[in-house]
């Protein structure tokens, strides 16, 4: 089967994301090196005192999620009982495979494979930001894929509003957990619960009160056309949390651009592992491809948003955890194309006895 992206069409800034990201990474790399005193007044503002949280980001982060908050239709959970195999299936490898595989994997590239290239305590900093990648299952985008893969969007709904919910009490126990367990780092619990609430549940709560608010007061096709306004606000909040992140690691990336390649290789693995254990089990226990697809895609991505601030946040701005975060970033849009091919083009699986199409 062809795969065609003229069938199914990803917005312009969607598709180019690789592009976007090497674009700021020029550009705040430059800033960086021009402009080091400004960057570590940035660099310095807290959110509030010994909270450790980064306060151009976090309102950065804010203009970025609250958009895709908006979009989380919480009274879609009331259809969990429609497609219960498919959701227990993502949402298992979401919370008891991914992370946890992630911190193996990460384990063994950067503690034994990659031990000579890298020293002991960049690898302890690369597996931490390794896994809050891999722990934060992705929201917005996975509309995105979905929508490529010809996926079910009532599915795709369904599980981006048990994610979040799970997000706010599993989140912070596995990263704390993993993080501990799998390198010498000690992770401030505290702080990773402030992180919490400021990237998880202030934006998430403001979106569904406007949500909820908007759609009492106005129809539904003025309040998707109020989100399409708020795209350019995120895209460009998205760009210049980039900018401000590389700025900030102007000196590891121009001293370890290396790093960023081998970084990028545990990440790729856990990628294709989690998204094909999520594909062959929706396979085993004969589960539609409008939910597969879409699960093997939510099985894969990341909030990488929320995974970039948190990092910034335990272990600050130029941290090897941070470089790790904005490294799936760099790979996040290529990857997931790959794995929207190979759903299309194995779709006739689900068309022989596993599952009607």
């Amino acid at each position: 089967m062809k795969f065609d992206m003229e069938q199914k069409k990803i917005s312009f800034f969607d598709r180019y994301l690789t592009l976007w990201v090497v674009i700021c990474m020029v550009i705040g790399i430059f800033v960086g090196k021009l402009l080091p005193d400004t960057i570590k007044m940035l660099r310095d503002i807290e959110f509030a005192k010994g909270s450790q949280i980064n306060l151009p980001i976090a309102v950065l982060i804010w203009l970025m999620i609250y958009p895709m908050m908006l979009k989380v239709d919480f009274s879609s959970l009331l259809n969990v009982g429609k497609n219960p195999k498919g959701l227990l299936i993502t949402a298992f490898v979401n919370w008891f495979v991914k992370p946890f595989s992630m911190a193996i994997i990460a384990y063994i590239f950067f503690k034994l494979i990659f031990s000579i290239l890298i020293p002991m305590d960049i690898a302890d900093q690369y597996i931490a930001g390794s896994i809050i990648l891999a722990a934060a299952p992705c929201t917005a985008m996975v509309f995105v894929w979905s929508y490529l893969v010809d996926g079910d969007p009532a599915y795709t709904l369904v599980q981006v509003a048990m994610n979040d919910l799970i997000m706010l009490v599993a989140f912070a126990p596995i990263v704390g957990f993993l993080v501990s367990g799998a390198s010498n780092l000690v992770v401030p619990m505290n702080v990773l619960f402030y992180s919490v609430v400021v990237f998880i549940v202030i934006p998430l709560s403001m979106g569904v009160l406007t949500r909820y608010f908007l759609l009492k007061v106005k129809s539904l096709e003025w309040f998707e056309s109020f989100i399409k306004k708020l795209h350019p606000i995120a895209v460009t909040a998205l760009l210049l949390t980039l900018i401000l992140i590389f700025a900030f690691q102007s000196d590891n990336i121009t001293t370890k651009w290396f790093h960023v390649i081998l970084i990028a290789i545990p990440i790729l693995v856990q990628v294709y592992f989690n998204s094909s254990v999520v594909y062959l089990l929706m396979k085993k226990f004969k589960v539609n491809f409008e939910v597969a697809a879409p699960g093997a895609l939510i099985g894969a991505s990341n909030f990488f948003e929320l995974a970039v601030a948190t990092a910034i946040t335990l272990f600050g701005p130029e941290s090897g955890a941070a470089l790790a975060t904005v490294v799936g970033v760099l790979v996040e849009v290529p990857v997931m194309l790959s794995v929207v091919k190979i759903c299309k083009v194995t779709k006739g699986w689900y068309c022989k006895g596993y599952g009607a199409v």
